[in-house]
């Protein structure tokens, strides 16, 4: 589920930020912007609400944001994408590797899964 949402916020920031460049020559566009950024935080919120540490989900939507978007400017709009670009990809996607494998204890156990917010623990209450 949190995987889903998180990606579902990807998906909706890099449609907004694509759309940003459309927007500069018709204007409608900035309706795609404007609900397309405002999906992503609601999303990414509703992720953190489920437990998700800040800084895993923010690093993940950071990192395939900036990917998706750099790649798909590409495609979409046909921006240069070099190989110090590609490289710079590949560094912010091992960055946030780092991250996501610094949530783990010793021994490869995942750290344990936080309670959602708003949601009582077992034996309390």
């Amino acid at each position: 589920m949190r995987r889903s949402l998180l990606g579902a916020a990807v998906a909706c920031e890099v449609v907004a930020s694509l759309s940003l460049k459309a927007a500069l020559e018709n204007p409608a566009w900035y309706v795609l912007v404007g609900t397309g950024y405002a999906a992503a935080f609601t999303l990414l919120a509703a992720v953190l609400r489920l437990g998700t540490p800040l800084g895993v989900a923010y690093g993940v939507w950071a990192a395939l944001g900036v990917t998706l978007t750099a790649l798909g400017a590409a495609a979409v709009h046909g921006e240069a994408l070099t190989p110090l670009m590609l490289a710079g990809i590949v560094l912010v996607v091992a960055g946030v590797l780092c991250v996501e494998l610094g949530t783990a204890r010793p021994g490869g156990a995942p750290e344990q899964e936080r309670q959602p917010v708003g949601s009582a623990r077992r034996g309390d209450a």
